[in-house]
């Protein structure tokens, strides 16, 4: 116990980020097209991290429900990408609820699931916040150019859905690394 809990403290220390060889494995399967096993890969991995890792889970199984959407179970890709907006929502991320599940809209409705689709709008249009504040927000300098794919765990990045730690730095949403910007 205490040899694996120095070797996660020396990881940390050399800067080598923690990720599960499995969240390298799915995000592998995924980009070859396997998308059967990535589907079961990502969900394996959501129900673990919704205990351990709950800040991750959401993303795990979004991916999860692309995955199986990609390879035709669309009931249950559906249903994934359900909990995960859900669970989104429930942390009290709606912005973040809201951008990815327009995104989720857009594929579904790009694949002919107009039925899907609306289900996923209904659950957005259902989490919105009670108060929508009019504030005007000043237009955003442009965010530096990230990576299209976490070199940590393999994961695409996209600018526009990731979370900035400062100026130059994102953090992948699914092992947490730090995404240097150019």
């Amino acid at each position: 116990m205490f040899r694996r809990r120095a070797q996660r403290f020396l990881r940390r220390m050399s800067g080598q980020p923690n990720v599960p060889p499995m969240l390298q494995r799915a995000n592998q399967m995924l980009a070859a097209g396997d998308y059967a096993n990535a589907a079961l890969a990502f969900k394996d991995l959501a129900q673990r991290a919704e205990e351990l890792f709950p800040q991750r889970a959401p993303f795990l199984y979004l991916e999860a429900g692309r995955a199986a959407i990609l390879c035709g179970e669309t009931a249950p890709g559906v249903a994934h990408l359900r909990r995960g907006l859900t669970l989104l929502a429930s942390q009290g991320r709606i912005h973040r609820m809201q951008v990815l599940g327009r995104r989720a809209v857009d594929e579904l409705q790009g694949r002919g699931l107009t039925a899907e689709a609306q289900e996923i709008s209904a659950l957005l249009s259902g989490n919105l916040p009670q108060q929508s504040e009019e504030v005007e927000e000043a237009p955003a300098a442009k965010p530096p150019l990230l990576p299209t794919h976490c070199p940590s765990c393999g994961a695409a990045v996209r600018s526009n859905e990731v979370e900035w730690l400062d100026e130059v730095t994102a953090e992948c949403d699914y092992c947490g690394s730090p995404i240097r910007g150019k």
